[in-house]
């Protein structure tokens, strides 16, 4: 498997190496305790704390980012903005914002809390289990992007159709749809009459 920042420990303030933890919940999304990112994901899967951020243009086209090949899950596939997990104790809004950042060189316009959703979704490639309580977020991104190549392959903005003939022909996250059809009511809010 490939070190990527997702799989890599980290130092911590005292110098030495921590696992990378996200926070387990029950499925009312309480914090119940940790787990190192990798063994939540492995089947049948943790109940974990995730995030989804949606960011749109002026236009009203959804910014998909494509997945760096380097990536531990699903690499190379296309999937919505920017997804992750809130470090134990951070909230999930400030992990959405400090991510969009991380990977995309961008901060979020109007950022704002739309719902959660839970699902499990197992991704045939890698073997590994998403088990999520997922907050998602919609926005705006109003300034250029400056991608981080481990974290990003490829970037594009779509509209719905677009998005509709792009999903028919290429690879996207498990975790996808599920997502974006528990958003909509937000991104409609948001965009107006973009048509999502």
């Amino acid at each position: 498997m490939p070190i990527t920042p997702a799989t890599a420990t980290h130092s911590s303030s005292n110098g030495t190496a921590d696992a990378i933890l996200l926070e387990l919940v029950d499925e009312d999304g309480v914090t119940i305790g940790t787990a190192e990112k990798l063994a939540a994901h492995q089947p049948p899967g943790q109940l974990h704390r995730a995030f989804s951020v949606f960011l749109f243009d002026e236009q009203g086209r959804l910014l998909l980012q494509q997945r760096a090949l380097g990536k531990y899950h699903s690499p190379g596939v296309w999937s919505n903005t920017c997804c992750g997990h809130p470090y134990p104790g951070e909230s999930p809004f400030a992990a959405a914002a400090r991510r969009t950042y991380e990977e995309l060189g961008v901060s979020p316009t109007l950022l704002a809390e739309a719902g959660t959703v839970r699902y499990n979704h197992p991704d045939p490639a890698s073997g590994l289990v998403e088990q999520e309580f997922n907050h998602l977020f919609v926005g705006l991104v109003q300034s250029a992007l400056r991608p981080d190549p481990e974290e990003v392959g490829a970037t594009a903005f779509v509209s719905p159709a677009e998005l509709a003939e792009r999903h028919a022909r290429d690879p996207f996250s498990a975790w996808f749809m599920t997502v974006l059809d528990a958003v909509r009511p937000a991104v409609r809010e948001l965009t107006g009459p973009a048509g999502w």
